[in-house]
């Protein structure tokens, strides 16, 4: 068996096997356009995905994800479900208890937030472009009226809130603060757009931060067309992490 589609709560998720499993698994946390449903994924359907997917394949890690109620941007009960999949793969699969976790854009703010959880152990953090701040991911989108609109609604879906609760609630938290000093975390930042560009000012700023805090954070700048050294370089940052069991 190649993959298993099931659900939690109302959600779908997925899980591939490797032909030959290594005993580590990688709980997949995606972007916007991130999706399951009852015959695939995101990760099967877009050709670079399914390449990097492949690639960890090949390396013997079995990879698990969930829809997390689609646009979720970080809200507690994406959280919490992406709690209740790693409890559910602990359970039936012959794993190691300890994950990687690869998050990209709007994921690293559930990412991080498993940071806080106590029932499961995160090996290892591998963020791609991503989004450490909700209200710093506001003011970029305030300059397109369109989508600025839009990612209101959203955000208001997923923390059933209205945009002004929320803004208040957002004062109380600081997501990328939360890093750990016994959790590895690389981030990898394809320049490619000027939303990634944007985000790279803000990545600068965190980074001085960190290395004044002597977190064990490392940083890659990929461009566009070497987007293929992001898989070998998720390997990589992986097996050095699977020398403790």
């Amino acid at each position: 068996m190649e993959s298993r589609n099931f659900k939690l709560d109302t959600e779908w998720s997925m899980i591939h096997y490797p032909e030959k499993p290594n005993g580590f698994g990688i709980l997949v946390v995606g972007d916007e356009r991130h999706f399951v449903n009852n015959k695939g994924s995101f990760w099967t359907q877009n050709e670079g995905k399914r390449s990097l997917l492949n690639m960890w394949k090949h390396e013997g890690y079995t990879v698990f994800y969930s829809n997390l109620y689609g646009r979720h941007w970080g809200s507690k009960k994406a959280v919490d479900l992406a709690m209740s999949l790693c409890c559910h793969i602990i359970r039936n699969e012959i794993l190691n208890n300890s994950f990687h976790v690869v998050a990209e854009g709007m994921g690293a703010l559930v990412a991080l937030k498993l940071f806080s959880q106590s029932d499961i152990k995160i090996r290892s953090l591998v963020l791609i472009n991503p989004v450490f701040s909700l209200t710093g991911h506001l003011e970029q989108e305030k300059e397109n009226k369109f989508f600025y609109k839009k990612l209101i609604a959203e955000l208001e879906k997923a923390y059933e809130m209205d945009i002004f609760q929320l803004k208040e609630k957002l004062k109380c938290e600081e997501v990328a603060s939360k890093l750990k000093p016994d959790i590895p975390v690389k981030i990898i930042h394809v320049l490619s757009g000027s939303r990634a560009y944007k985000q790279s000012k803000i990545l600068k700023n965190l980074s001085d931060k960190w290395e004044k805090e002597r977190l064990p954070v490392s940083i890659s700048y990929v461009l566009p067309e070497k987007k293929l050294q992001v898989g070998s370089q998720t390997v990589q940052f992986f097996t050095k992490h699977e020398q403790v069991l």
